[in-house]
């Protein structure tokens, strides 16, 4: 899936982080906090979509979460310095992310077919 601006989603999303896409020009960041407060952010959608209990809301959750791991598996890539722990919990988290969906799909069809019956 193309992504036009991932960083749009998470703007919308979520008030505690700031994708590197939003930086002022000029602008320093501890690297120190910013770390935290990145690896928050993707963790926190993911667990919103991980949660979620409207069916309806669950493929936009999984959408918003996965352009989140992108982002942040940017900004990584990016990052000097060891990062295999949260680099691996991405990867984990992305793995996890295609199974909701794909289950979530799997029950929205049975879901209907029992219905049509």
């Amino acid at each position: 899936m193309l992504l036009a601006d991932p960083c749009d989603s998470i703007r919308k999303n979520s008030t505690h982080f700031r994708p590197a896409c939003q930086a002022e020009p000029g602008e320093v960041m501890s690297t120190g906090s910013s770390k935290s407060l990145d690896s928050r952010a993707w963790r926190d959608l993911y667990k919103a979509a991980l949660f979620e209990v409207d069916k309806t809301r669950l493929p936009d959750r999984i959408t918003r979460a996965e352009e989140a791991l992108v982002v942040r598996a940017r900004e990584l890539f990016r990052m000097a310095g060891d990062n295999i722990e949260e680099e691996q919990a991405l990867d984990d988290t992305m793995y996890a992310l295609h199974a909701l969906r794909s289950t979530s799909q799997t029950s929205h069809r049975i879901t209907h077919r029992s219905e049509a019956a």
